[in-house]
C-alpha cells in the first residue's frame, strides 16, 4: 500500500496541475513533503498527464479515418 506522504504528493501535484490550491494547503505540504517526493510525484503524474493526452488523440483519430 501507498505511504500516507506518497499519497499526500501526489494529490498535491495533482491540484497543482489545475492551478487550485489553497493557502493552508499548500504550507501543509511545505512543511510536511520533501522535495523528492514532489519531483517524483510531478514526473510521474505529467507521464500520466502526457499519455492521456496521446491516447486521446489517437483515439480521436481513429473516428476521423
Amino acid at each position: 500500500m501507498a505511504d500516507k506522504g506518497n499519497l499526500k504528493a501526489a494529490l498535491a501535484v495533482f491540484w497543482s496541475f489545475f492551478g487550485v490550491r489553497k493557502r493552508r494547503d499548500y504550507d501543509d505540504d511545505a512543511q510536511n513533503l520533501t522535495p523528492a517526493q514532489i519531483i517524483i510525484a510531478g514526473l510521474i503524474g505529467g507521464a500520466v498527464f502526457v499519455m492521456t493526452m496521446l491516447l486521446l488523440v489517437y483515439l480521436a483519430m481513429q473516428f476521423v479515418n
